[in-house]
């Protein structure tokens, strides 16, 4: 399996607390829901997709949580019925990448515990399309400080959030990105779609 990451960000790069007034409050974030009034109808398609290509999903601790109570374990995503988003979600194997997490209530939920690059490693290994990883910041940032990111789909909303927690910190490793597809919806959603491409060059 491929390795894709989807990530919902702002044009100043936050991308923490898109869904909803309190779905991620930590650091005092107060400017929750920034992404909802944006997502129209194509964004939602592209997105469709995206989860119906999945094979298995990759979350971090808080991301896993948010998505559970959600789609899963919640009420509200009990009642989702035949949406494609439920569905993958539903009944396709989650990985949670989590010291802490002993007992996830979310059927069909593994949690990796251990060497983690060896975990993901194997599950890359096993036939099929795509292991995605959707949110979970802190997750992306070390899979492709570990070059296990395949590529990396990208939503970026015409908005700027001015606080909150960005996907790339101001200081960090460099990555070279090659440019797959580029389309902006009616409402001014960028969707681009990234393949991983080793070390930038750089001028001299």
């Amino acid at each position: 399996m491929k390795l894709t990451t989807t990530t919902h960000v702002s044009l100043d790069g936050v991308m923490q607390g898109l869904g909803g007034a309190d779905e991620d409050r930590s650091g005092g974030f107060e400017r929750g829901g920034w992404a909802l009034p944006l997502f129209d109808n194509e964004a939602e398609t592209f997105l469709a997709e995206v989860f119906q290509r999945a094979d298995a999903f990759l979350f971090g601790r808080r991301t896993y949580e948010i998505f559970a109570g959600s789609w899963g374990t919640g009420s509200w995503g009990a009642n989702q019925g035949d949406n494609p988003i439920s569905v993958a979600l539903n009944t396709k194997p989650k990985y949670v990448a989590s010291t802490t997490l002993t007992d996830p209530r979310w059927a069909g939920t593994t949690v990796l515990s251990g060497d983690l690059a060896a975990a993901i490693g194997e599950l890359k290994a096993k036939g099929g399309g795509e292991l995605q990883v959707h949110g979970s910041g802190a997750l992306v940032r070390w899979l492709l400080e570990n070059d296990l990111v395949d590529e990396m789909n990208l939503l970026t909303y015409p908005v700027v959030v001015g606080q909150g927690t960005r996907l790339f910190p101001d200081a960090g490793p460099d990555r070279a990105l090659e440019l797959v597809e580029s389309r902006v919806t009616p409402g001014g959603v960028i969707i681009q779609v990234y393949r991983t491409a080793g070390r930038p060059e750089y001028a001299t």
